[in-house]
């Protein structure tokens, strides 16, 4: 007893104000990009000037952030859709048969989360540059794209794998052979009884993909061809001629819509199931 507080009072004490203390440095950068995103002032200097809404009314205006977001959403949708339809017949291979080379499958399924997105982006831009080659340019993948989409998929792929294999992990079996045994075949079980239960799994790997190419900029910059520029590069572009809060504004716009599908998403489907 210390003064009529005991170890264990300070102790949790300690623990809270370590945990809120580290909560704090986690959210600060999120904090000071929506806090300069009200800035009215054009340089971003500290104490602000004011506070405005000009410059999420800007973003509208800018032709480059409303293009390079509708593609991005494009890559995004497209990617996730392609991903879960390889990906989740992956994982329940991988889950349920034993045969040789299924490590170096699976190693191989998650290497693109290994491997550095500027490395990543570079194998893909040499390899479609040697498929032309060998195509006698015949086979245009270079800039286009379908190219890029492909590389997207490629970002996707590992987060459906890895996510609905967590979910494989916990699923109990005996509903499936309790499902055949009463007649069912193997397609309206997995609707039916496999698919409801990896449910989380699967929605979390198309949330988590679909931001990894949401976001992606390292490989797009090897892949995007001209005239088309995704929101990621389209920032870089215009951070290189001009520095103001609609760069702030642009990604707390980001950042509000992903929060929002995630917590639609959580809504329906308990993602901590699995995350």
């Amino acid at each position: 007893m210390m003064g009529g507080i005991d170890r264990r009072t300070i102790g949790r004490w300690a623990l809270t104000g370590t945990a809120a203390l580290t909560l704090f440095y986690i959210l600060m950068p999120l904090i000071s990009v929506t806090w300069l995103s009200f800035y009215a002032q054009e340089i971003p200097s500290f104490p602000p000037q004011g506070y405005s809404l000009r410059w999420y009314a800007s973003i509208v205006g800018n032709e480059r952030f409303v293009s390079g977001l509708l593609l991005s959403v494009q890559l995004g949708v497209s990617a996730t859709a392609i991903g879960l339809a390889v990906g989740v017949p992956a994982a329940l291979c991988l889950s349920r048969f034993r045969f040789p080379g299924r490590e170096a499958l699976n190693n191989l399924l998650l290497l693109p989360l290994m491997v550095p997105g500027v490395v990543l982006g570079t194998a893909l831009y040499v390899f479609h540059v040697e498929a032309e080659i060998a195509t006698g340019g015949e086979f245009q993948i270079l800039g286009s794209t379908v190219g890029l989409l492909s590389g997207h998929v490629l970002v996707v792929i590992p987060w459906v794998v890895r996510l609905v294999l967590a979910s494989l992990a916990g699923f109990d079996r005996t509903l499936e052979e309790a499902a055949h045994n009463l007649g069912a075949d193997r397609w309206t079980t997995f609707r039916r009884i496999t698919l409801p239960g990896i449910l989380p799994g699967v929605v979390a790997g198309a949330m988590f993909g679909f931001v990894a190419s949401f976001g992606n900029l390292e490989m797009s910059l090897f892949l995007v061809g001209p005239g088309r520029t995704t929101l990621p590069i389209a920032i870089l572009q215009y951070l290189e001629w001009k520095i103001d809060p609609s760069i702030a504004a642009v990604s707390v716009v980001q950042i509000v819509l992903i929060g929002a599908a995630m917590l639609m998403t959580d809504r329906f489907v308990k993602i901590s199931r699995v995350v």
